[in-house]
């Protein structure tokens, strides 16, 4: 029998309203320099959020894995918006949330969920790194074309560290007052929002100082309006296999984003079958919404997922809320939002990306099987180095061929005869 709930009260309503603020403060930054990106109208990004939690939130499985525009999905959508404008872009993300739904209903999220231990932690640390070192630029005040390249993450850092003579002070003092306060408030105690303490004494640091710095700035919560786009036969086949390698990265990253989710939520246990399966529906149904907008498509995001557990989010109002502060920031505009520092944002990101990284397996690395060890070795260095899809091709694969190896090595029974 299992235990009863606990009851949901103003302590848990404070937390997932907590991890909900910072989720949304996260999704900000991202969401519109991806749509810009992706050659969308920035404000997009910040709308797949909005549009999709929602729906997420009452179809999903896992409660705090929260969805947004990521970086996985920015080559097909801007090579669709690039050929074919905001219509074409939108009918590729239709076309992909259809063929997700198709994965969950043919039970193909079970599979793909099935992927070892090792190579989820070596994903979530290879995610880390590559939120760290995304924001460096930002934080070091030396963003540029080539520094915001969508290239891997160890070429970015490359550029970045070309450009170290040409720091500047200001957005360094920001983005590291944002990390060092939340890693002092969570250290304190697990259960305060870190990240929103941090952003507010970067906040009053620069007021006070009088610092200059690059700040949100206002936005319209207007909604946008209905894209329209044909839907002829020559074009559908042409966008086909775009949608289905579309879909299939957003599966990948939609399921090992939830055991990442779940490993720091301090869930070791395999999400069931049906859980992954009907994770993949959600997250179609979703985008299917989304994406008659024109917004690009959702899938779990670590940096937001991990901010709502790290304040203190259990439940599935988390999600709601994340996409409520969304309306609030994009309506409200002015006022203490408006004037939060970007370097700001991007240390609270580089603090999540910190936290991703988790020393505790670096750690217990000389303690692993050898197989273990490499698939986790494997897997963080390929996610820096090529794509979070081929990483986790890369890592598995080492599985596969320690059982063809076990399987070509074993003796064959040589009946004996009396």
């Amino acid at each position: 029998m299992s235990p009863p709930r606990a009851k949901y009260g103003w302590d848990r309503f404070l937390g997932d309203c907590a991890g909900g603020l910072i989720a949304a403060l996260i999704a900000l930054p991202y969401g519109l320099a991806l749509a810009s990106a992706m050659g969308l109208p920035p404000v997009l990004g910040i709308f797949t959020s909005i549009l999709t939690a929602p729906l997420i939130s009452i179809m999903g499985r896992n409660p705090v894995l929260i969805g947004g525009t990521a970086s996985a999905t920015v080559p097909f959508v801007a090579l669709a918006a690039r050929n074919h404008g905001i219509g074409g872009a939108a009918r590729l993300s239709i076309m992909a949330s259809v063929i997700l739904i198709g994965f969950g209903l043919v039970r193909l999220g079970r599979y793909i969920a099935k992927v070892p231990h090792a190579v989820v932690i070596g994903f979530s640390c290879g995610i880390g790194g590559m939120m760290l070192v995304s924001q460096l630029d930002i934080m070091f005040g030396v963003a540029s074309p080539l520094t915001r390249s969508p290239g891997s993450g160890f070429g970015q850092l490359a550029a970045v560290l070309e450009h170290l003579g040409d720091v500047r002070a200001v957005p360094l003092i920001l983005g590291l007052t944002v990390i060092v306060a939340a890693t002092i408030s969570a250290r304190l105690s697990r259960h305060v929002p870190a990240p929103l303490i941090g952003v507010g004494l970067a906040v009053l640091i620069a007021r006070f100082f009088g610092f200059h710095a690059k700040e949100v700035g206002s936005m319209s919560a207007m909604l946008p309006p209905f894209i329209g786009f044909t839907w002829n036969t020559k074009e559908v086949l042409s966008t086909l296999p775009s949608a289905m390698g579309l879909a299939f990265v957003s599966a990948v990253n939609i399921l090992i984003t939830s055991r990442v989710v779940e490993h720091f939520r301090g869930r070791h246990k395999r999400m069931k079958p049906a859980d992954a399966d009907a994770e993949l529906s959600a997250y179609g149904v979703a985008n299917i919404f989304g994406g008659l907008f024109g917004a690009p498509p959702s899938i779990g995001i670590p940096a937001r997922s991990l901010a709502v557990v790290r304040c203190g989010g259990t439940t599935r109002v988390s999600n709601m809320m994340h996409a409520v502060f969304l309306i609030v920031i994009l309506w409200l505009g002015s006022g203490f939002v408006q004037h939060i520092p970007i370097p700001a944002l991007a240390g609270v990101t580089a603090w999540m990306g910190l936290c991703l990284l988790d020393w505790s397996a670096w750690r217990r690395l000389p303690k692993m099987s050898r197989l273990d060890a490499a698939a986790f070795l494997v897997t963080a260095f390929a996610v820096m180095s090529v794509n979070a899809v081929l990483a986790v091709s890369i890592g598995c694969s080492l599985y596969g061929i320690q059982w063809l190896y076990t399987r070509w090595t074993r003796p064959s029974r040589i009946p004996v005869y009396d």
